[in-house]
């Protein structure tokens, strides 16, 4: 048979044996293309092409013994080009209509979870969501208990989001607006999607007594407070006498300036003194019985209001004679306070202060003879003998009544003190 006849006839094969390795080729680019962004290489539709061919029986077909011999070699050949042309030719098409689609989904949007359907709800045109906080509100360790009227106001708060956000996002969202309207020092989130909160929070650093540090005076001043200071800011208070730096432990403003407001301002004693009672005001009053706290915003809305401010004593007596000044805030730079608690609490990891048993298997060894580490799968953070020691060695003796901070996973810190304590 002549060349030319060949040709033809291997067109004619690779024809019909080309139409379904196309169609997946095709399939496949724009699949890959409208989820990934991703090209297939041209190898990879040829290799595809021709397994399709033969697993389909186009090509193995065309070994029988009618063109088995090699005057039909050139209509073998001319199939096999004609099946990869037409593979990469639907693969170009669809990797083209891939691109050109209007709506894209991403990878990362296939990971991202959603919220259910069934859970969201239309207003004004738009999604959105109620989060309810199911089961108890649990504590963080290493932090004291929340108040039992914090964790009652988080359960029965009304907790909406726009529905739109993934549950990533809005766990981030909720575990922010918990934190700013409640003050919590740490808060963890977790939303399943049906829109469940499960919620572990750690109270406020505590009283304002109790934020004072050794040796300073917490001293209350009138002024015309800038808007957005928050507790812990460094702010220079400015008077015609004294020029003062200090940490706001406390400030209230009440967003409408009135010129000519004034009060006397106040010393808080330092944590220790009786300023830590239930009955004392940090207004500068005192009451017979304890008031409800008010629910204050993080940080202030500015115009005439207090600074409540940590000084040294020999600066409180000067700056109580004032009766007003100016507030000027410094830069402190990032607060490292619980960072070191948040970060092993996002390893998984949590921390616990273990007493030693008498006649427990670390009464009268080193931590190196009990094999703490490797026995209890815990690290000592800390161990007090005769005095408190960081970081302790191998060589570190125990005895009964001896405290140490060890830390680890929950189920590891459980079982090592069942054995220790």
């Amino acid at each position: 048979m002549s060349l030319p006849v060949e040709i033809v006839f291997g067109v004619y094969l690779g024809v019909i044996t080309g139409i379904v390795p196309a169609l997946v080729a095709g399939t496949l680019g724009f699949v890959f293309k409208y989820v990934t962004d991703v090209t297939i290489p041209g190898l990879g539709v040829v290799v595809l092409s021709l397994a399709i061919a033969g697993v389909n029986g186009g090509l193995l077909a065309l070994n029988d013994e009618t063109i088995r011999s090699s005057e039909r070699a050139p209509a073998i050949l001319t199939a096999i080009v004609v099946v990869l042309m037409i593979s990469l030719y639907a693969h170009a098409q669809g990797d083209r209509l891939g691109a050109s689609a209007p709506k894209r989904i991403s990878l990362k949007q296939l990971r991202d979870r959603t919220l259910s359907t069934d859970v969201i709800e239309l207003v004004g045109g738009r999604g959105r969501v109620s989060v309810e906080v199911a089961g108890e509100v649990t504590d963080i360790e290493g932090y004291p208990p929340l108040p039992a009227d914090t964790r009652a106001a988080i359960l029965d708060g009304d907790w909406t989001f726009p529905a739109d956000l993934p549950l990533a996002e809005l766990e981030d969202r909720f575990a922010e607006r918990l934190r700013t309207e409640f003050d919590l020092a740490d808060v963890s989130v977790q939303i399943d999607e049906q829109a469940r909160a499960t919620v572990s929070a750690a109270p406020p650093t505590g009283a304002l007594s109790k934020r004072v540090p050794a040796g300073k005076r917490a001293v209350s001043v009138s002024a015309l407070v800038p808007t957005g200071i928050a507790r812990g800011d460094v702010v220079r208070v400015i008077t015609p006498d004294i020029d003062v730096e200090g940490a706001v432990i406390a400030a209230q403003s009440s967003g409408k300036p009135e010129p000519g407001a004034g009060a006397a301002s106040t010393v808080v004693p330092p944590a220790g003194d009786d300023a830590d009672s239930e009955d004392f005001r940090t207004d500068g009053g005192e009451t017979d019985a304890p008031s409800p706290p008010a629910a204050t915003a993080p940080t202030t809305t500015g115009g005439e209001g207090r600074v409540t401010l940590a000084v040294d004593r020999s600066e409180a007596t000067d700056l109580l004679r004032a009766d007003r000044g100016r507030v000027l805030v410094l830069s402190r730079g990032t607060c490292r306070e619980y960072e070191l608690t948040a970060l092993l609490r996002r390893a998984g990891k949590r921390f616990r202060k273990v007493t030693v048993a008498a006649g427990g298997p670390l009464d009268g060894h080193t931590i190196g003879e009990a094999e703490v580490r490797e026995a209890y799968d815990v690290a000592v953070l800390a161990a007090r003998h005769d005095s408190w020691r960081v970081a302790p060695d191998g060589t570190q003796p125990l005895s009964a009544g001896d405290d140490l901070f060890v830390v680890g996973s929950r189920d590891a810190l459980d079982r090592f003190a069942e054995v220790a304590a």
